[in-house]
């Protein structure tokens, strides 16, 4: 049994969501297979941005596939293109292509006064470049393990800075139906971006009534997702309609963590919780 329609690259995007939404990645098309899309839409309980305690809902949606051999795939508001053709049966998959990523985070829907009074940030643009090594028949026939490192930088003066992604994930079918998946993940980033989204000026401070607060680059948070997917007509093997879901559970680390963003508006504990249909062409 082949899984070409859901697996491990399966990833929600939260369109709207000021947090991003982390699932897991499905068995990526390799060269050999025809082309294909697949595409969900759904909604999903977030936080009103990464580190918040207010929570609102959001549309979601993902999209993957391949075009001529290469796949490509969203994982949260993150778009990845594989420019490396592995065999179709392969031990080891090997991954490395571009990375662009759209972020929203307190851009808009901000829900707590104190945090909108600091003033709403552009949506920021970041590309960059990810690498990754895929191990499959791991445990049996049909499951595989990936590691993954990618970076990213704003293009967009937003945040003028950098995030560094490494992230571990094991993928398994259940069923000829269904599918699960994990992924552990966490998020290392540049001075510039700790400033924008977390450190508080004193101009920031009186508007607002937070603390000032002066933040270094660092580790921002670690990650645990669960994914499920479900094939209403079908199998995993074919096109039709489908049922994606997913939990996630970050907590912010460090000085991330002691952010008055964090510490007196929010909460370092953050989760996510979506799911929606997706159809496989």
């Amino acid at each position: 049994m082949k899984i070409a329609s859901f697996g491990m690259r399966l990833f929600v995007v939260p369109l709207l969501a000021a947090g991003p939404a982390f699932a897991q990645d499905a068995d990526v098309p390799k060269a050999s297979e025809p082309d294909s899309l697949t595409i969900g839409l759904g909604a999903a309980w977030a936080p009103s941005y990464e580190g918040s305690d207010d929570y609102i809902v959001v549309p979601a949606g993902l999209a993957f596939g391949k075009i001529s051999g290469f796949a490509y795939y969203t994982r949260a508001t993150t778009l990845y293109v594989d420019l490396i053709r592995d065999p179709y049966d392969a031990k080891v998959d090997l991954a490395f292509g571009p990375a662009a990523n759209l972020r929203v985070d307190r851009a808009s829907r901000i829900e707590d006064a104190r945090v909108k009074a600091l003033g709403e940030l552009d949506y920021a643009v970041e590309a960059g470049l990810f690498a990754g090594v895929a191990v499959n028949r791991v445990l049996h026939d049909y499951d595989t393990v990936t590691a993954r490192l990618s970076w990213l930088h704003d293009v967009t003066d937003t945040h003028d800075s950098f995030i560094v992604t490494p992230a571990l994930e094991y993928g398994t079918p259940l069923s000829r139906k269904s599918y699960a998946g994990l992924q552990l993940s966490a998020d290392y980033v540049g001075e510039d971006f700790a400033g924008t989204y977390y450190g508080v000026t004193p101009a920031g401070a009186a508007a607002s009534g937070l603390s000032p607060f002066a933040i270094d680059e660092g580790w921002k948070n670690v990650r645990a997702s669960l994914l499920g997917s479900y094939k209403l007509q079908g199998d995993l093997t074919t096109g039709g309609l489908g049922l994606f879901g997913i939990a996630s559970y970050s907590s912010m680390l460090g000085e991330f963590k002691e952010s008055p963003l964090v510490d007196e508006a929010g909460d370092a504990d953050q989760f996510f919780v979506g799911g929606g249909l997706t159809y496989t062409f």
